[in-house]
This record gives structure tokens, sequence and C-alpha cells, in this order.
């Protein structure tokens, strides 16, 4: 990611925030309101700037109230029609149902996406507003972001997108005009880089502060739950799968899944890596990194006795392997996942000097 020099003009950049039925209101109205902190709010220490840097509104098909996806009605302020320009546009995270993303349902927003690129607009996404944009074709043959737990739909709907579900921020195109965001509170980034781009590093720094906002500069990696891939139609590997979900902490598991499945090891090596993308081993590891990471979060057992539950010996390579595979040590990683002891029933009562 290069480093941008912050321009200076006289005009705020206009940021359109798209509305549509399927958007999430709670990062809709949080990236509304985080950019539109030097015009709303009276924060002293945020860096003190000639005028906003941003003019924030609300678009889409038609202005007037719109229910999201959560039910609850926004305002949209103004159409997509009457904007000949604009230079952010944001596409907030979007609920996707059980049949997944419907294709064309937003022709007209789509046509419009297209043409204020055209015209120089950068094109943002939070989560899986990456779903709507996609529609354009302009990420075709670029990597971009989403919510890890809609990856998979991602990719079968757009398999020319590079989708890379661990990046917290990927910043793509040969402008760097396309910009997406991961899962979820992701969107505190994107706004924050927004923010460090059009408006300078140490205005991201007050806003950051001032909401107590959070850089996930560790990646994503700790916050996905390993599933192993299952809709392969292998019988056999689906066989040794369902074994080792449970067994995965016995000695030698993959010769035991060989032996179960009565394949040669050659051929079931290869079976099992086509099947479900990883190596026989490197799938028990994912299992047995997953259930240290439950321990490490509900229980208080010390890092060398989960490492023994999960079926290492060497304490110090059970650590070296979770590191790889969650970018935390397992120390670090139970710290931010833990319940903190504020936050458990009856903690305040408990606290000393409390009636």
């Amino acid at each position: 990611m290069q480093h941008h020099t912050v321009a200076t003009r006289s005009e705020p950049f206009h940021v359109s925030l798209v509305a549509i039925p399927e958007a999430v209101v709670s990062t809709l109205s949080g990236i509304f309101d985080v950019m539109n902190a030097f015009a709303m709010m009276p924060l002293s220490e945020i860096v003190c700037l000639q005028a906003p840097p941003f003019h924030v509104e609300i678009v889409g098909l038609k202005p007037g109230l719109l229910e999201l996806a959560s039910r609850i009605p926004v305002m949209v302020q103004r159409s997509v029609d009457e904007l000949s320009e604009t230079d952010i546009i944001i596409v907030p995270s979007i609920l996707l149902g059980p049949e997944g993303w419907q294709k064309d349902l937003h022709p007209e927003l789509v046509d419009w996406l297209r043409t204020m690129h055209s015209r120089g607009a950068l094109l943002c996404s939070a989560c899986s507003g990456i779903f709507l944009l996609a529609e354009t074709g302009l990420f075709d043959g670029e990597e971009a972001t989403v919510h890890f737990g809609y990856a998979g739909a991602f990719a079968r709907a757009f398999p020319e997108v590079s989708i890379r579900p661990e990046r917290v921020l990927v910043v793509s195109g040969k402008s760097e005009e396309l910009i997406t965001s991961g899962a979820s509170m992701t969107w505190h980034d994107l706004v924050l880089y927004l923010i460090a781009r059009h408006a300078g590093a140490t205005s991201a720094q007050s806003v950051a502060r001032s909401f107590a906002l959070q850089w996930h500069q560790d990646g994503l990696a700790p916050y996905i739950v390993f599933e192993g891939r299952k809709e392969h139609g292998d019988q056999a590997i689906q066989t040794a799968q369902d074994w080792v979900a449970k067994h995965f902490s016995v000695a030698n598991p993959v010769e035991e899944m060989i032996r179960r499945t009565g394949l040669a090891e050659r051929t079931f090596k290869r079976r099992f890596t086509n099947a479900t993308g990883f190596s026989p081993i490197a799938y028990v590891q994912r299992l047995r990194v997953e259930d240290a990471k439950r321990r490490l979060e509900r229980t208080e057992d010390t890092v060398d006795e989960i490492s023994w539950r999960a079926g290492y010996e060497e304490p110090a390579f059970f650590r070296r392997l979770f590191k790889r595979v969650t970018g935390l040590s397992p120390g670090s990683y139970r710290r931010r996942f833990k319940i903190p002891d504020y936050a458990r029933p009856g903690s305040q009562a408990e606290r000393p000097g409390k009636p």
C-alpha cells in the first residue's frame, strides 16, 4: 500500500454512502457518524482544519425513507440520479439471505457506480458490500476482501475476483481506487484509512482516540473459525474427516485416517488435498489449533496443558504453530478473546467498595 500525500482543496470530499434494502443499519450509521465527526462534534482532540474534510450523504435510487435489512428505516438524502460526480462511494455491509446474493437487483446503481468510477470516484465496500460493487466488473482480476463467513458464496458468485477474507483492508486498482474492508467491524479500518488518505494521519489518529476505534493490525485470521470443506463428494475422504474431527488429538492421526479408508498412502493424501484444500497433516493442525482456541477462551488451563490436550507433547512447537495459524501467540489470543472479569455476571457487585 502506497503512502498518499494529503491534498489541499477548498471544497470537502463528497462521500456517497449507498443505502439499499439489503444494507445493515449499524455499519451505515457508524460510517456516517465517524466520517461526519469533523462537522458534527466538538472534538477537542481532532486536529484543527480550516473546514470539515468530508461532506457525507446517504444516497440511493430515490430520496425518502428506506427500510433496511433489519427493518429500520433510514432517510435517503439524495437520489443517485442527482449526482453527476462524487469523490468517494461506500457500500456498507449487506445481509445475505439463505439463497445468497441475487445479482441484477440494482442495475441502475451498478451503472451509476461504473459511471462514477470512470469520473474518478473511489469505490469502497465495508464487509459484504463488495457483492454489489463486484457486479460492476471493475474488481475482476483484482484482489478484494469480504467477511470470511461470506467468502465461499462470494467466490462462487464472482470467481474472477481474488478474494482474501483473512485481510482487514485491501486497496486495489491502478490508482488505488478500489478499497474493500473485511469482516464486520473492520469498517473502522476503512474509515480511518480514508481519513488518513484525505485529511492526514494526525486526523485519523485523533478520530480513532475520540471514538475508541481500533485498527485490526493483527489481521482477521484470529477470528476465523476453521470448518473443513466437506461438500466435495469424495465419500472416503468424508469418512476420514468425520473420524478425525473427534480424534485429532490421538497420536499419528494421519496414519489412522489412511488405515480407515483402505486407500494407498499416496492416493489418500492426493485425494484428501484435492477435496479439502489442505494436506492431511495441515488439516489436523487446523483442528488442533481450533480446539486450543476454544480452551484459551473458556478455561484457565495453562498453555502447556492445552498443548498436550490438543495432541502436542512439545509446547514450544505448539506455540509456533498457533502463532503461524492465528497470527497471535496463545497468550495474546487469550487476552483478546477471553471474557474480561468486568464483563462477567456479578462482577460489579463483587468489586471492592461496592455495596
